[in-house]
């Protein structure tokens, strides 16, 4: 009777844990979509206003049709120069500053914000034109030809080449769309490859950086790059049906926001790159982009437990984080 009735408190605990765990879920989830609710009110009402007294739109607009008459109206041109050529201009020159870092150690005002401290300082020179040879014939020999089949869904769909820009308001709309799905996509992408029978032969040369930089983000295994890397950032696009100059600026958006995510650095008004870092360090935590899966699944939960967790939200001042939340001391053996 006795082991009936602890095996009954003890499913009972266990339930209340889990319904504690789904509210918990629930608020955290319902506090990120209001805030992205407020923020994208604010934007509309901002830029609408900006634009309405500027006339912004009408020279984007007017860039727009000279750009496109400019080249004839060739949609695959276009294309190319849209979803592969900016958004590779915007990744090298984005990285190249984060490597004279990592590199020199210059500026100091930037390595001060290292988040593994005495890690890549300075970077070792041979594991670094490996990363950069592996990143060029991801971007060139598997993204780039992945751009074919997309190119022939976006010109199905009609909207891509048009004319006329899509407004601001509807550009914010489908980037939330892009980011929810990019986040359930590569959430679930990233955590297969961590399976051991792939992790072995596919995911462990990415993690052979415990302590990323910059264009790690893209040093992966081929069949990772395309599971985990590229198509989660298609897929928004492709399903939305979006314009070129929508896919161009989420695309570049994309690269930069995994750079920072990479970057081992921890600097002011970026976005926190303390999560990602820490899957780096621990391989078996934070697997996700906005960390709202990890929760649900608790594969965030030795994460929160760590001084990383503290540090990982935007610096708005000048004293680097590490400094003004630093690790604790080290118990003597």
């Amino acid at each position: 009777f006795q082991m009936k009735t602890d095996s009954g408190y003890s499913t009972m605990a266990e339930q209340q844990k889990q319904e504690e765990k789904l509210w918990d879920a629930l608020k955290l989830s319902a506090y990120v979509f209001s805030t992205g609710l407020l923020m994208f009110t604010a934007s509309v009402n901002s830029v609408s206003w900006f634009t309405q007294n500027v006339t912004l739109d009408n020279f984007w607009q007017t860039t727009w049709l000279q750009f496109y008459d400019s080249f004839e109206g060739d949609e695959w041109t276009i294309f190319l120069l849209g979803a592969a050529l900016v958004p590779a201009l915007a990744f090298w020159g984005f990285n190249g500053i984060l490597m004279v870092a990592d590199i020199t150690g210059k500026p100091t005002f930037i390595t001060r914000y290292r988040i593994q401290l005495g890690k890549n300082d300075p970077v070792d020179t041979k594991k670094l034109c490996q990363a950069i040879y592996t990143a060029l014939i991801n971007q060139f020999l598997i993204s780039l030809p992945m751009l074919v089949p997309m190119f022939h869904v976006m010109q199905w769909w009609g909207n891509t080449f048009s004319k006329e820009l899509p407004t601001f308001q509807w550009f914010l709309v489908e980037l939330s769309v892009f980011t929810i799905i990019e986040e359930i996509l590569f959430y679930y992408t990233h955590r297969l490859v961590h399976h051991p029978v792939l992790y072995k032969h596919i995911h462990k040369k990415h993690h052979e950086w415990t302590a990323p930089i910059g264009v790690v983000s893209i040093y992966a295994h081929p069949i990772e790059h395309i599971l985990s890397n590229t198509l989660p950032v298609m897929t928004g696009p492709m399903i939305m049906g979006s314009h070129i100059v929508s896919i161009s600026a989420w695309f570049s958006l994309a690269l930069i926001t995994t750079s920072i995510s990479h970057c081992g650095y921890h600097l002011p008004l970026l976005p926190s790159p303390e999560f990602h870092d820490f899957h780096h360090l621990k391989f078996n935590q934070c697997y996700g982009v906005l960390g709202v899966l990890d929760y649900l699944h608790g594969t965030d939960r030795v994460f929160r437990q760590t001084k990383a967790f503290e540090r990982h939200k935007v610096l708005l001042g000048l004293t680097p984080l590490s400094e003004s939340i630093p690790e604790a001391p080290r118990k003597a053996e």
